[in-house]
């Protein structure tokens, strides 16, 4: 086992409800009705009472799907804004956001008065690329929409090595880690709130291939880093990739399933160990550009919450299961 110091542990219960339900149950094996308990302040307190309290009164976040109702593309705004309907859903499932007669009654509004910018197509149906669709696919299961429609697209336009890529429609032959972590995302979530199917948990685990086989961010051809911000942590992730979020989602599926970590994944857990700070915490590298609703870190450089629980709960996993071995 790896034990959190005293003073992260202590810094990350000392947070917000959505840090702190998280930290009781993954790092302190809490009761289940203790940790649940806290989990459920996360709808009337702190960052996930104010991200609901900032829903329009349609459902929407910012009046759009994927984008704020006034963005223009060219226009003078630095990168891509954060605040639309998906993202603001993303950040609710991070959150911890439990279900409640709240939650129904958003999803409802959602797919009554939501379409996407893509084609007008009704929200809960997706869209054409397959990380919007995935990020769709985890919102939508963990909220108790049946996203079985969308789930089967994706299986469908899975790439020969195993993964998936948005830019597939442009002539790309081979999957993104971006692409694919989003995707994965979707198909576990799916798998949680239903068990999935044959053809869902296969095409799963050949998402995991893809990504195994080059170590969690190396290119298969070289060896060479496919793209050197994999190594550095940022949150949110928004479509973004970095091994700490690949390694998080491992966990999942390893707890879900029952199944040991793969030996692949040590190399990357590595990484994460050496990035520890002296008093215990892990900084945030960087974080999106772009149009946000509020800040729920302290700035690119500084000690994060969200990448100390990470990094902490995927420490200790790992280290528990190599004692067994």
């Amino acid at each position: 086992m790896t034990p959190a110091p005293d003073g992260a542990l202590d810094w990350l219960l000392d947070s917000d409800p959505s840090i702190r339900w998280q930290a009781m149950r993954d790092l302190l094996d809490a009761p289940r009705e203790e940790w649940a308990a806290e989990r459920a302040k996360v709808e009337t307190e702190g960052w996930g009472a104010r991200l609901l309290a900032l829903e329009d009164d349609d459902g929407r976040w910012d009046g759009g799907a994927h984008f704020p109702a006034d963005f223009v593309w060219g226009g003078d705004e630095p990168g891509q804004p954060w605040t639309s309907t998906s993202h603001s859903l993303a950040q609710l499932r991070e959150f911890g956001l439990p279900q409640s007669n709240r939650t129904q009654e958003m999803v409802e509004l959602i797919g009554a008065n939501t379409l996407w910018e893509h084609d007008d197509q009704p929200y809960w149906e997706g869209e054409v690329e397959p990380c919007i669709n995935g990020a769709l696919v985890a919102n939508g299961a963990y909220f108790g929409v049946d996203m079985t429609p969308v789930v089967e697209r994706l299986i469908s336009e899975r790439m020969e090595d195993g993964g998936w890529n948005c830019e597939a429609e442009n002539g790309s032959v081979r999957s993104s880690f971006d692409t694919t972590i989003n995707v994965l995302e979707g198909l576990l979530e799916h798998e949680r709130a239903t068990g999935g199917t044959a053809e869902s948990r296969e095409a799963r685990r050949s998402g995991e291939e893809y990504l195994l086989k080059r170590s969690l961010y190396r290119r298969e051809s070289t060896g060479e880093p496919a793209d050197d911000r994999y190594l550095y942590f940022l949150h949110p992730n928004r479509w973004h990739y970095d091994v700490l979020r690949a390694l998080d989602y491992f966990r999942e599926s390893s707890l879900l399933t029952g199944t040991p970590p793969d030996p692949r994944l040590g190399e990357s857990i590595e990484h994460v160990r050496s990035r520890r700070l002296p008093d215990g915490t892990w900084p945030l590298d960087w974080n999106p550009t772009g149009r946000t609703w509020f800040e729920v870190d302290e700035g690119q450089g500084e000690p994060s919450r969200w990448i100390t629980l990470r990094a902490l709960r995927v420490l200790d996993w790992w280290d528990s299961t190599q004692d067994r071995t």
